[in-house]
């Protein structure tokens, strides 16, 4: 290690999206003993930083992860999951959903792990075979040359408030119907690199982590006003937002997964198995 690599920050990627907010909302960088940069992106972007090595922790998508596995290590016990409906991960409808299976889906480039969701349920369980095309994250712009439009995180919710006539299908719960498991949608991993070479930064991090969702699942007013002040809604539905959310990574979310990866496997949307392999506590020198 060279003493420009001692000596520089962490940098630490973080999502915006308000589905990771209780994992974040206590996490104050200034408060560590470790020097740390928090880099602020698109889920995209981060998972494209982390793999380049431009940035060292994130939460990333879950397919990233998949994808770079042998390179991660992941932080234990932190995810963005949910078993049922998320509220953030919607498809309008345009057409009839007979039509949609063989028609065209806009997507957004913002979240690997929906868009290849959305293609598992589309190829897996629903039998069908669209036209998949990219553009900007604007629902009626979308809907003018597409059968429906995936939307993702806060400009899915926005849309849904709207009186805009679409069905709306919510894919965490078109995966718990057809699979009756979790679906992780994202975690927290570190490059395998510097966890080695920064073992007791990476630990007060990950601690830091921890402690901020707990104290968000003790209390979780303040992340409902911060949503209602800067998104809008009402208290009502960021409650049950929050609510409807889970930001551990035990078991059963770990199983939800697991099963995700392999029929990403199947369909060819990634090229190996994945296996999920955890930072430790213990190897943190603290």
């Amino acid at each position: 290690m060279t003493k420009a690599d001692a000596t520089r920050p962490i940098r630490f990627g973080r999502i915006d999206y308000t589905n990771v907010w209780p994992v974040f909302h206590y996490f104050d960088p200034a408060k560590l003993r470790s020097n740390t940069e928090l880099v602020y992106g698109m889920p995209a972007e981060l998972n494209r930083q982390l793999r380049a090595g431009e940035i060292d922790i994130s939460a990333v998508s879950s397919f990233a992860y998949g994808l770079n596995a042998d390179d991660y290590l992941l932080l234990p016990d932190l995810s963005v999951s949910a078993l049922g409906e998320v509220q953030s991960l919607l498809l309008f409808l345009k057409s009839p959903l007979e039509k949609v299976l063989s028609g065209k889906i806009a997507l957004t480039t913002t979240s690997a792990t929906t868009v290849n969701l959305l293609k598992i349920v589309m190829k897996k369980f629903l039998g069908g075979d669209p036209e998949y095309v990219t553009t900007e994250p604007d629902l009626e712009r979308m809907l003018e040359t597409a059968d429906a439009a995936l939307l993702i995180g806060d400009h899915a919710i926005r849309a849904s408030w709207r009186d805009h006539g679409y069905r709306v299908l919510d894919l965490g719960d078109l995966w718990r119907q057809w699979t009756g498991q979790w679906m992780t949608f994202a975690v927290w991993a570190v490059r395998r690199e510097a966890a080695e070479r920064y073992p007791e930064a990476i630990g007060e991090i990950y601690r830091a982590l921890v402690d901020s969702k707990r104290q968000s699942a003790a209390d979780p007013v303040p992340l409902i006003q911060e949503a209602e002040r800067r998104i809008g809604g009402t208290a009502s539905y960021w409650r049950g937002y929050f609510g409807g959310l889970c930001h551990d990574f035990g078991a059963e979310q770990r199983e939800g997964l697991s099963l995700y990866f392999q029929y990403a496997k199947e369909l060819g949307l990634m090229d190996k198995s994945v296996r999920l392999a955890d930072w430790s506590e213990a190897s943190a020198r603290v």
